[in-house]
């Protein structure tokens, strides 16, 4: 399956946020640590998107922690909230530009020791914190790109995504951020 995927490389992530998190949906995401290979199916993202966006980390403007968000599209953004969920978040636009899409749910995960076979893990990936903590992802991997060098990487196995079956919705979490609390910049599915 891996061989005839496409890995997702940073020209992806060089693109309006929106549309970076409604095109991920369906993606596979791999992350590769202590001998085990893990991957599941996007099913849910968010877009954060500019200064102007209350929601986004950069309505404060540039900070040490947001850094990440205004460099290079295609880079890992990983925070930690309530003192132990880290939120995976993918940076996007061109470089100067603070935006990132987070990563809310997976569906499908599976493991494999040998990188071939795999094996479904029963296991509740339905929101960031739940997802990151199944697979195994930390705050080590902030700041780093994308890429199979790096143990977690992006790749597009020719599932098809209707847009009739993406839900849109508000933004989770974000209530403080006056009219941007609105906006339906939250997208997900869900797989058979």
């Amino acid at each position: 399956m891996f061989q005839r995927s496409k890995l997702l490389d940073s020209r992806f992530f060089n693109r309006d946020t929106k549309t970076v998190a409604k095109e991920l949906l369906g993606k596979t995401l791999y992350h590769k640590k202590d001998g085990l290979l893990y991957k599941a199916i996007i099913s849910e993202t968010e877009a954060y998107h500019g200064t102007e966006d209350l929601a986004c980390h950069c309505s404060k403007g540039l900070t040490n922690r947001t850094q990440v968000m205004y460099g290079a599209p295609g880079h890992i953004y990983i925070y930690l909230i309530y003192g132990m969920y880290h939120m995976l978040n993918f940076v996007t636009m061109p470089n100067g530009f603070p935006a990132a899409v987070l990563v809310r749910g997976v569906q499908n995960l599976q493991m494999s020791k040998d990188g071939q076979n795999f094996i479904a893990l029963p296991v509740a990936t339905d929101g960031p914190g739940k997802l990151t903590k199944q697979m195994q992802i930390d705050k080590t991997y902030n700041r780093l790109k994308i890429s199979p060098d790096n143990n977690l990487w992006l790749t597009d196995e020719n599932i098809i995504i209707p847009d009739t079956q993406i839900k849109t919705g508000k933004r989770i979490g974000v209530d403080y951020a006056k009219e941007w609390a609105d906006k339906a910049w939250r997208y997900s599915i869900m797989l058979k």
